[in-house]
Order: C-alpha cells, then structure tokens, then sequence
C-alpha cells in the first residue's frame, strides 16, 4: 500500500521528500526498538524517575523568578502545573507499585 501511495506522489514531483520522510520514519522506528530492546524496567524507571525530579526543580526554579519578577505569569503558571502534573503521575505510580507489592505478598506459596 505505500509503494502505491508513493507511486502516487511520484506523478506530482514529491517522491524525493515522501521517501525521505518514510526512511526518517523507519530510523527512528528502528531506534525506538533498540532502546526497547537494551534498556530494562529498572533503568526505565530511574530514567523517569530523573525526569519527574529535573520538572519540579524547573516548576519550583521558575516559581522563585515569578516572585522575584523575571519570569512572566505565564512561564509560572505552566512551570507549576506540569511540576503538578508530573507529582500526581508519581503519585500514581508509586500507588500502582505498593498495590502490586500487597497482592504479591498475599499469594500463596
């Protein structure tokens, strides 16, 4: 079906850049694979973990310039609610994990 829809393109002139735009596609597919394939849980969550602390850091840091008046009410405001954001998926997380810890140590062995 994509070789048709690039046969096409091809009668209007845009072959070159549809092609491009597939190969790109299929790259950054590929890498995806990759890193699914050599990455585990652990890192995955130390990974998310990293970035859930680097948010409330900016949310708290952009704050701060708020009140001090170098940051705009609007860098404030989105600078808190993705810090927000980011808190209730953590809390979220950390829920799922101590529920699947309880029923885990309910099983019988």
């Amino acid at each position: 079906m994509i070789d048709q829809i690039s046969s096409l393109t091809s009668n209007l002139g845009g072959l070159q850049s549809i092609s491009q735009a597939r190969l790109s596609a299929m790259q950054a597919v590929n890498a995806a694979a990759t890193v699914r394939q050599t990455t585990n849980f652990s890192e995955i969550l130390a990974q998310v973990a990293g970035q859930a602390v680097e948010t409330m850091r900016t949310g708290e840091a952009t704050a701060l310039s708020g009140i001090q008046g170098q940051a705009s009410v609007q860098q404030v405001v989105q600078a808190v609610m993705s810090a927000e954001q980011t808190l209730q998926t953590a809390i979220a997380i950390r829920d799922k994990v101590v529920s699947a810890y309880q029923e885990i140590s309910r099983m019988a062995i």
